[in-house]
């Protein structure tokens, strides 16, 4: 999963003033007295009130009572999500057509009496999106939107674990879905298609779905929709970008010409890792309207990628950001496709246990996303330094001393939970030592790349390893110094002096004037919410941020509306993360009060600057460093 870094900014600003899974495998469908796939349907021609009906036939039962749930937790989310809340009217049904008893044991749980007779079960499914509207509806928190749903005329997104759910014994029971929906409308869904049929009126096209196991349901989203949908092959990959622009601001072809650039570069640098032939982008544009979706960023599959990002983004800001996100996600078919702990192959979608190794799983994952640019020369060597500079930044806002394989393990918890987007910087940094260490020790032969490929080799998507052995294995496959790293800094939790790391490759840190954005100084908010009475001044930091201090802006000075639209707590992430993006030459319409008094800053933006931190070249460094740097960059 990747956040957008504003939209968690705000959210976190503005907003807040076990058992083991291990032996799931071994369950059986003992249940059932046939190994029928369980049928599912879905009939998007029959939503009512933007609520889908659902229809699930698991075949016959030989228990008195059998449970059903919806996912408590997604996997990739590392927070709850509670799909349980958007079911109504749950009804289990005999074979002669009468309701049976059912008791609804907690928000995902229901459990059904006298199961031999159960012929299927019917419920109608309540779209996520529509909740983030409400202030999260149903009990309070709603999904981080690329894991929620949308059900409305012109789009359908399907993340197929907030419709369908699981009985307890039947996880790796077979499915087969039966998804309806208007002939005219488009589909795409990388689950494998075994058929289509059409309506006997002619006006409804029904499409039919294989998945081996209910994992495959959760791992396979679907777009339905009006859609633009674009091709292209990477290797041996084939990507299918699919799109949804509800005002038709982008088009997947502009798009497309993004993403396949940046994929093309990700298959070079990543070689001969092909752990999948086909691999989806999910696309959904928000109109940035009250009933929108507002947490932007992407969810990660196995072989694709739910994103979801402001519509009214310029295009070079939403390639920008497309390149951000979906590098990132990509590069998840490393790990956990290809390398993962038993927590995440037998995953429990109610009482998941959580691997230790988020450093690695997100961690060297967004490494990889951020160091492949400048190794494909997608970026320049300052540019890649400036990145790691504000990863180092924003990792500062985080307890630096916490052990990360301890908030890993117990990412649902405080006070881990609020730690878990450090994951992203933090967890970057350490897969950036790591590489430097091993590039030292082999003389710049071998870095984290290299060692990725060799635990996928070992593993692969089959085969789990135990995580309390991953560090020691490492360690055998390495060097010394990678244990006593990960030792040090990822268990144990003491804080990394990045500076030692740079030394290594002739690289120094010195303060000085930096490029700075609209929001921030050198990544630190220049706003002071003020909970209590709903605005959004400035902080005592925007002085020292040269574009509003050039133009008058004084701290305290609060923000009433930007480009005419006014500014409120409720629409600040919208707002601000679209300030985020701006850049020199845009024309601006910034409305302030101070103290009553209107203040006007109508104007063209200038680059803005503050007073930092820079990553340079050491003009000092040794022909050694150098040579070492060119191998970490280049490979």
């Amino acid at each position: 999963m990747k956040n957008q870094f504003f939209t968690v900014a705000f959210a976190g600003l503005l907003l807040v003033g076990c058992n083991s899974t291990k032996n799931a495998s071994s369950k059986s469908n003992s249940d059932l007295a046939t190994l029928n796939p369980i049928e599912t349907t879905l009939d998007l021609t029959k939503v009512v009130d933007d609520k889908a009906p659902v229809v699930i036939n698991p075949g016959r039962f030989t228990t008195p009572t059998v449970t059903y749930r919806l996912p408590r937790v997604v996997q990739g989310t590392y927070s709850v999500s509670d799909f349980g809340k958007y079911i109504e009217n749950f009804q289990a049904i005999d074979y002669n057509g009468n309701a049976l008893e059912v008791t609804k044991l907690d928000t995902n749980t229901w459990t059904i009496a006298n199961a031999s007779n159960l012929d299927k079960i019917m419920y109608n499914v309540n779209d996520t999106f529509d909740m983030e509207a409400n202030g999260g509806g149903i009990g309070g928190e709603v999904p981080f939107s690329p894991a929620g749903t949308n059900i409305e005329d012109t789009n359908y997104v399907l993340n197929l674990h907030g419709f369908i759910g699981y009985f307890d014994s039947l996880k790796n029971a077979q499915y087969k879905l039966d998804v309806t929906a208007p002939k005219t409308m488009a589909r795409t869904s990388a689950l494998q298609e075994t058929g289509t049929k059409m309506s006997d009126d002619g006006l409804a096209m029904t499409s039919s779905y294989f998945a081996p196991r209910y994992f495959d349901i959760t791992d396979n989203p679907m777009f339905y929709g009006n859609l633009d949908v674009e091709e292209f092959q990477v290797g041996d990959i084939k990507i299918v970008l699919s799109v949804y622009s509800p005002n038709n601001v982008h088009s997947a072809a502009k798009v497309k010409a993004t993403m396949e650039k940046m994929m093309q570069a990700q298959k070079t640098y990543l070689g001969d890792v092909n752990s999948t032939p086909r691999y989806d982008i999910y696309l959904y544009l928000s109109e940035g309207k009250a009933e929108s979706p507002k947490g932007f960023g992407a969810l990660e599959h196995h072989t694709s990628t739910v994103v979801v990002l402001p519509e009214s983004m310029p295009d070079e800001a939403l390639a920008e950001s497309m390149i951000d996100v979906v590098s990132h996600e990509f590069f998840h078919i490393v790990t956990p496709l290809s390398v993962h702990s038993e927590d995440v192959h037998y995953f429990d979608y109610n009482e998941p246990t959580f691997s230790k190794h988020l450093w690695m799983y997100e961690g060297v994952t967004e490494y990889f996303a951020t160091l492949f640019q400048v190794d494909q020369d997608l970026v320049t060597e300052q540019e890649f330094y400036n990145k790691i500079m504000g990863k180092i930044k924003s990792a500062s806002n985080y307890n630096d001393a916490m052990s990360f394989t301890t908030m890993s393990e117990n990412i649902l918890d405080e006070p881990y939970a609020g730690q878990y987007i450090n994951v992203y910087s933090k967890g970057a940094l350490i897969g950036m030592c790591i590489d430097i260490l091993m590039r030292e020790e082999s003389n710049g032969n071998r870095g984290i790349l290299s060692l990725m490929k060799e635990l996928s080799l070992k593993y692969g998507k089959n085969k789990p390893f135990e995580d309390d052995n991953l560090i020691s294995e490492i360690t055998a496959m390495t060097y010394p110094s990678i244990g006593s790293f990960l030792q040090k800094h990822v268990v144990d939790g003491t804080p990394i002096n990045y500076n030692d790391f740079f030394a290594k490759v002739g690289l120094k840190m010195t303060e000085g004037k930096v490029k700075t954005n609209y929001i921030q100084n050198d990544g630190v908010l220049i706003f002071a919410p003020n909970i209590a009475n709903g605005t959004i001044p400035f902080s005592e930091a925007v002085k020292d941020n040269s574009f509003w201090a050039e133009n008058g802006v004084l701290p305290g000075d609060v923000i009433k509306t930007i480009d005419g639209e006014k500014l409120t707590l409720s629409n600040a992430n919208q707002l601000l993360s679209a300030a985020y993006l701006w850049k020199p030459g845009r024309e601006v319409d910034v409305r302030l009060d101070r103290n009553g008094e209107e203040i006007v800053v109508k104007t063209t933006l200038t680059q803005s600057y503050t007073t930092g931190s820079n990553l340079e070249v050491d003009p000092n460094a040794t022909a050694k460093q150098n040579e070492l740097r060119q191998a970490w960059l280049k490979g």
